[in-house]
């Protein structure tokens, strides 16, 4: 298995090699954004392509990490409860387990049988 991972990572970066050196031309062309509200107008110097897909995927990353952490802090926090409800269930139950039996209880038991 761990042949096929090394194999199928050597094939995507062969992948993105062939995709940049055919379109090399293309992601070093600078492209220039603007931005144009009622109260501000903003535009970008000549950034080329491919630094703009870098900058993307980046903030893509971080989002997704970011996301991922708060979903794992609240999935802590859920851990973190139900153990302490499964606590007080063991000691619930084990409380229950160590109380005495009576003959009064057992006599109890035998009339609602009969009934």
């Amino acid at each position: 298995m761990n042949h096929l991972k090394w194999i199928l990572g050597i094939l995507l970066l062969m992948l993105a090699f062939i995709v940049a050196v055919q379109n090399y031309e293309t992601l070093v062309s600078p492209v220039s954004f603007k931005i144009n509200f009622y109260f501000f107008e903003y535009q970008t110097s000549g950034m080329p392509l491919s630094l703009i897909a870098i900058i993307t995927f980046l903030i893509g990353l971080f989002s997704a990490w970011t996301y991922g952490i708060r979903e794992r802090f609240g999935l802590k926090k859920q851990i973190k409860s139900l153990m302490k409800e499964a606590q007080e269930k063991d000691n619930e139950l084990n409380s229950l387990r160590n109380l005495p039996v009576t003959t009064d209880d057992i006599i109890s038991d035998q009339t609602t049988e009969e009934e």
